[in-house]
């Protein structure tokens, strides 16, 4: 079987079944830009291809297992099977704004275990596939197709460190970008990251247009020890400098996960301040999602709303989020399958 996204793959298929360039191009955008499904798409072509092009081509590399619908909200979230057996989750936004996002994992797992994530619970087993992470995308938007939405933005915050599998990142963000196939603005894509020095430094000269977001959540280099492992080898200090070259591309997004008693004090904000002054950053100030087993708990909202406050009387862009999809554990965190 040949991938969908083997472009040589396909083009040899192409050739073979004489097939006009320009009758490639309409069956690409109707599979990718218009997300209106396989057999839509095989239509598209010369009737004397259409067999071979169904039975040669492997359209998708996950299988959608379950389905989960919010009854607060309107998120859902969707539970995918790998060739392997391992489950992953995405989860569809639709806040009232009405531009749809969809949240997509980048591996099976996750290596860096923060105590704040169920992910990281599940321990690392592999890295998603480049096919793997675009399939997220291609099948949900299938589904907000039938409801007269389109995917509006992809983030990669679900399960896994993005910057811990650079290749199967970059070409899946190749994929996104490229107009023959989904011809996603960088503006309308954003990879969030624990904060991996050398990978953010790479990844912004490679995807300068791309959203970067930086999962911060404390600049005490103690308290950040004890969220995120990952911080006792790449140092706040170093992680600043980083910070600063990622920013001469645009705006860096923090984020900034509040705990009760742990990273929403004055010494915190304080040191948040001190350590983002001068950098050009958006500040997002995000809720808590509980989950079994862990004994953290999130900041009230009204202390939260004066945290925010503070920091834009400081100077700082800032948004006060809110979570979808909690009901259905779709939340940021809350992220977490384990294999069949």
């Amino acid at each position: 079987m040949i991938s969908i996204y083997d472009t040589e793959g396909i083009e040899k298929l192409r050739a073979r079944n004489a097939v006009q360039p320009h009758r490639l191009k309409l069956f690409r955008t109707a599979l990718f830009k218009n997300a209106q499904g396989r057999d839509k798409a095989l239509a598209s072509l010369p009737e004397a291809a259409r067999d071979e092009f169904s039975r040669t081509i492997d359209f998708h590399s996950l299988e959608l297992v379950e389905r989960h619908d919010s009854e607060i909200d309107g998120a859902s979230k969707l539970i995918f099977q790998t060739s392997d057996h391992h489950l992953i989750e995405s989860v569809i936004l639709r806040p009232k704004t009405g531009r749809t996002s969809l949240c997509i994992s980048s591996q099976v797992g996750c290596a860096c275990y923060c105590s704040f994530c169920a992910t990281g619970k599940m321990g690392f087993t592999r890295n998603l596939t480049s096919a793997e992470i675009l399939d997220q995308v291609l099948q949900a938007s299938q589904i907000v197709k039938s409801e007269g939405r389109s995917i509006r933005n992809v983030v990669f915050m679900g399960m896994g460190e993005p910057l811990l599998n650079l290749e199967h990142l970059f070409e899946s963000l190749e994929f996104l970008r490229a107009a023959p196939f989904f011809n996603y603005a960088g503006s309308r894509l954003m990879v969030s990251t624990v904060g991996i020095p050398h990978a953010m430094e790479h990844f912004s000269s490679v995807f300068p247009e791309v959203q970067l977001a930086l999962s911060l959540h404390s600049a005490r280099q103690d308290v950040r020890e004890k969220l995120m492992p990952q911080a006792r080898t790449y140092t706040l200090e170093l992680l600043r400098e980083s910070l600063l070259t990622a920013s001469l591309n645009g705006k860096v997004m923090i984020e900034y996960l509040m705990l009760s008693g742990v990273n929403d004090g004055e010494a915190d904000f304080r040191a948040l301040e001190h350590y983002l002054r001068d950098i050009p950053v958006h500040i997002n100030i995000i809720p808590f999602n509980e989950y079994a087993g862990c004994s953290l708990r999130g900041t009230p909202k009204a202390e939260m709303k004066v945290f925010s406050d503070r920091l834009k009387t400081a100077g700082f862009q800032t948004t006060l989020r809110y979570s979808l999809g909690a009901d259905i554990a779709a939340a940021c965190g809350q992220l977490v399958q384990h294999k069949k």
